[in-house]
């Protein structure tokens, strides 16, 4: 009997898988880790700074809640400089399909800043059936007074 497509390609040695994904989780984090951080912090701040990289209008159409909005395209040393040096940045765009947050990684990593991508972006936090936020505020997860809308 032939092997199935998924065994034709032997697996990896176990050292090369463990060393394979521990490198991925340095630079990729996904929307329930995200979620989890910015509701149980005890009221803390997140220890990183989440950026919606999707131009102004999307943004304002549905954001995850608490994220700032700074489009890749305006990322500088300048306005970065808004932040202090090691700050975590978590990047972010409309999903799967959209590669903004792999420009803004790249750009923050070229400016020599700390930063994973979201996987999935806003289509995995839909996905994920968390509530997103409207409007050109960042909102938070934690507020109840801010337009949130739970995602279908």
């Amino acid at each position: 009997m032939l092997p199935s497509p998924v065994a034709q390609t032997p697996a990896a040695a176990s050292a090369e898988a463990h060393a394979h994904f521990a490198r991925r989780l340095s630079l990729e984090t996904d929307c329930a880790d995200v979620h989890e951080a910015m509701t149980h912090a005890g009221g803390a701040p997140p220890d990183f700074v989440l950026l919606d990289v999707r131009g102004r209008a999307a943004y304002a159409r549905s954001h995850v809640p608490g994220a700032l909005n700074l489009p890749h395209r305006e990322m500088t040393a300048e306005r970065m400089a808004d932040w202090p040096e090691g700050t975590l940045f978590v990047v972010y765009c409309a999903g799967p399909h959209c590669n903004g947050a792999d420009w803004a990684a790249l750009r923050l990593a070229g400016l020599g800043r700390p930063v994973k991508l979201m996987l999935g972006g806003m289509a995995g936090w839909a996905d994920e059936g968390f509530p997103y936020a409207s409007g050109g505020a960042p909102g938070s997860v934690m507020e109840a007074g801010i337009p949130v809308t739970q995602a279908a």
